[in-house]
């Protein structure tokens, strides 16, 4: 009686694995297509001489803030208005704070390679590969 109960629950079992194969396959196949892209990223990178900075920038742009959006009254008419702010600064327009962020992003990227030689210097060897 107990291998009819074990062979029940694994035919359930199975049934159950069939019942979700389609989205376990879907994120295999999106994991997969990921690997793909960023695969062939790095191999147009390798050929790339600005892959470096734009590397830079993308990891600089992850360290600053994002634009909060929020609508409030006007204090002088009361009318509902948009207002941004980056970086505790409040600015009239998308443009303006876009403007100010992309700054930021710009100064903190500068910042590292100000700082780069330094770094260098501290590995002895002043070399950025695998040693």
């Amino acid at each position: 009686m107990s291998d009819l109960f074990a062979t029940a629950a694994f035919i359930l079992l199975l049934i159950g694995l069939y019942a979700v194969r389609a989205p376990i396959l879907r994120r295999l196949r999106r994991f997969e297509a990921q690997n793909v892209e960023r695969r062939l990223a790095e191999q147009n990178d390798r050929r790339d001489q600005l892959a470096h900075y734009r590397h830079t920038l993308k990891l600089a742009e992850e360290q600053v803030d994002e634009i909060a959006h929020h609508t409030e009254p006007d204090s002088r008419t009361g009318y509902p208005i948009d207002v941004f702010t980056f970086a505790g600064e409040r600015f009239a327009s998308r443009d303006e704070a876009e403007a100010a962020r992309n700054a930021a992003i710009v100064a903190k990227a500068r910042q590292f390679y100000r700082e780069l030689p330094a770094a260098l210097a501290a590995r002895g060897n002043g070399k950025l590969g695998r040693d």
